[in-house]
């Protein structure tokens, strides 16, 4: 099949959607399918099998798009609409498949030329509206619910990331359209050493201080204020390696954790690569996902589940779909609960048989194969 795909992201950033794209497109290269992306004049060009990036010119000079809704995305969106019209005007296809609000005029579009739809749902928008507080407009977030159902309708097939999606869509009745792919497929490493990982260590953690590591961005709805309260109240030798921040949230978490008198137990690095992050899972003892708000799964805890540590998480929908007490230290979403969640993993037997546990069943559960599987079924229905 020869697939539009119309992402209205910055790709290629290692970020969250951009992420779940790209495993996309691989994921249909693989099956023998081929994909013309229609994206943002902003990213790094991949090359991925059977992939043509296509760009609309950045006629408004946007530099960068932050992480959730914003007014910067309705000028490239409008860019990314032309640009896709065009494409089903010079190119026959034979799906259009649409990540996030282009599923509404990637439907419209659809709909015009008579070919079948997917949409691929990474998150609610109209709950997006509300978790990101863009607006408390109940006239916008009425229409964005609107919006919403008119795609799901108008979709032959829906791919969901998480359980508590599943349940959005089969709640009006759209159930039989949806099908479920999980965010589990990592990047390739790169290659690294127990010495790389030893010498690492004695250069972060020099007295034998355990590390708790944090990977992922700073937005507010990560928690990386909670993790800072907690780790001032956990009273073992531990480092607080947090990695992934960048450009104001850095700065103000930095600040943050000088006032609570953690600048010695703190450490900060900016955004890596993707590619670049199993080396710091590699150098922890305990890994931490605080979040607080939102109930998409965060893609980080699949390659957490995977490497056999211990994990941490607040006890919350965000992620109990997919953790529970047999393969995760579940806290409840306070400083002090928190902390004692984090010391139970850095001294018990039994937090490190959970994660033995949990990375066999999950090098089990979270193939290549059986993402493949997932994304032929989509194909299925789109073309039923």
């Amino acid at each position: 099949m020869k697939i539009l795909m119309l992402a209205p992201e910055p790709f290629f950033e290692p970020r969250g959607t951009p992420i779940s794209v790209y495993f996309r497109i691989l994921a249909l290269g693989e099956l023998g399918h081929s994909v013309h992306l229609v994206t943002y004049p902003l990213g790094q060009d991949v090359r991925l099998k059977n992939l043509k990036i296509i760009r609309p010119p950045n006629l408004f000079f946007i530099r960068t798009v932050k992480i959730g809704p914003s007014l910067i995305k309705v000028p490239l969106d409008f860019l990314l609409l032309l640009r896709a019209s065009f494409e089903l005007t010079a190119t026959r296809y034979d799906v259009i498949f649409s990540h996030e609000e282009a599923g509404f005029f990637g439907t419209v579009l659809a709909k015009i030329w008579g070919k079948p739809h997917i949409y691929d749902m990474h998150s609610s928008l109209p709950q997006q509206l509300e978790n990101f507080k863009f607006t408390q407009s109940a006239f916008l977030i009425s229409l964005f619910r609107k919006m919403e159902d008119f795609v799901l309708r108008n979709s032959r097939a829906v791919i969901v990331i998480c359980q508590d999606l599943l349940e959005k869509v089969a709640k009006p009745g759209y159930g039989r359209k949806a099908v479920l792919i999980e965010n589990f497929l990592d990047f390739p490493s790169q290659e690294f050493s127990a010495e790389e990982i030893s010498r690492k260590k004695r250069e972060l953690a020099p007295n034998g201080e355990k590390i708790v590591l944090y990977a992922g961005n700073f937005e507010p709805y990560q928690g990386i204020p909670l993790l800072l309260e907690a780790a001032r109240n956990v009273r073992e030798k531990a480092l607080f390696l947090l990695v992934g921040g960048s450009g104001t949230a850095l700065g103000e978490m930095k600040e943050m954790a000088a006032k609570l008198g953690l600048t010695e137990r703190a450490v900060f690095v900016e955004r890596v690569p993707p590619s670049r992050v199993p080396f710091y899972v590699a150098l922890a003892d305990v890994l931490v996902s605080p979040r607080l708000t939102g109930t998409n799964t965060p893609l980080k805890i699949y390659s957490f589940l995977k490497s056999g540590k211990p994990l941490v998480a607040t006890n919350l929908w965000t992620h109990t779909q997919v953790l529970n007490p047999t393969n995760a230290i579940l806290a409840e979403p306070d400083a002090r609960a928190l902390a004692e969640g984090i010391s139970f993993a850095l001294n018990s037997e039994e937090a490190r048989s959970r994660a033995r546990a949990a990375a066999e069943w999950a090098r089990k559960e979270f193939t290549l194969p059986r993402y493949l599987e997932r994304i032929a079924q989509v194909l299925d229905k789109a073309k039923s």
